[in-house]
């Protein structure tokens, strides 16, 4: 019986997805029937991870490419090399994303905003530009776009990429308006604090932690694998009247 959430013969890229949530994202995709692509810069991250999935939903449901979201020729790659191995892609998570600066906005250099820039909005620019027009000719496809909670508020430690993930908010509205017609959708997860790597500077200093989760609800930060029903959600059947929107996913510091 097919259900709401099934995603049996869907494909799915997932950059960043060789760990943390885009890893998560990629595993559940898989549990709900999906061919996922996994990809980050390092090909023996991926391959584990693909092996994995394939160990567990049978080969030949993942495959590895590794690619860096920096180069629009690594990006394009890795839309040819899902499209050569499974035909087509029916589900885009941008999910991988760079930050590297922590500090006022007062001493970050122009290379390091540009990277963020760059990584954060144009890359994502770049990628959905390469899928959307099959998802449009076949008048089906979701594009999901993994932003932060930080898109919504002010920082003091990370401003510039708060700045990105608020322009990836602003994408997806806009790539709605421009791709509803075609009954393709765009959205963003927004992540509230999830223990991952990426994030590690603002919760591995147990002081840093008390100060982060102190008013939020829950008393905790969130697991990746929290994260990623939220992905299966906006890419299945359940989603199908969701376009333009953040869905928030945080323990409760937005209330």
């Amino acid at each position: 019986m097919t259900t709401l959430f099934d995603l049996a013969g869907k494909v799915a890229i997932i950059t960043g997805s060789s760990r943390g949530i885009g890893k998560a994202i990629a595993q559940r995709l898989a549990e709900h029937g999906a061919k996922v692509v996994i990809s980050s810069r390092k090909a023996g991250p991926c391959d584990e991870v693909a092996a994995e999935i394939n160990a567990r939903h049978g080969e030949g449901t993942a495959i590895a490419v590794p690619a860096n979201i920096a180069s629009k020729d690594d990006l394009q790659r890795l839309v040819d090399e899902t499209r050569k191995a499974f035909g087509k892609v029916d589900i885009c998570v941008c999910n991988a994303a760079s930050n590297p600066y922590y500090g006022p906005m007062a001493g970050i250099a122009d290379d390091q905003f540009r990277k963020i820039l760059d990584n954060n909005i144009i890359s994502n620019h770049w990628l959905i530009g390469m899928v959307a027009p099959e998802m449009r000719a076949r008048k089906d496809g979701s594009i999901i776009i993994v932003s932060s909670i930080g898109g919504l508020r002010g920082n003091a430690v990370i401003g510039a990429y708060n700045i990105s993930k608020a322009a990836d908010f602003q994408l997806a509205r806009n790539l709605a308006h421009e791709f509803g017609p075609d009954n393709v959708r765009v959205n963003c997860i927004a992540p509230g604090l999830i223990k991952t790597d990426f994030a590690k500077a603002l919760w591995d200093d147990p002081e840093t932690l008390e100060r982060s989760t102190r008013g939020v609800p829950l008393r905790r930060i969130g697991e990746p694998d929290e994260l990623a029903g939220a992905a299966v959600y906006l890419a299945s059947r359940a989603g199908s009247f969701m376009t333009g929107q953040a869905l928030v996913v945080d323990g409760g510091a937005t209330i």
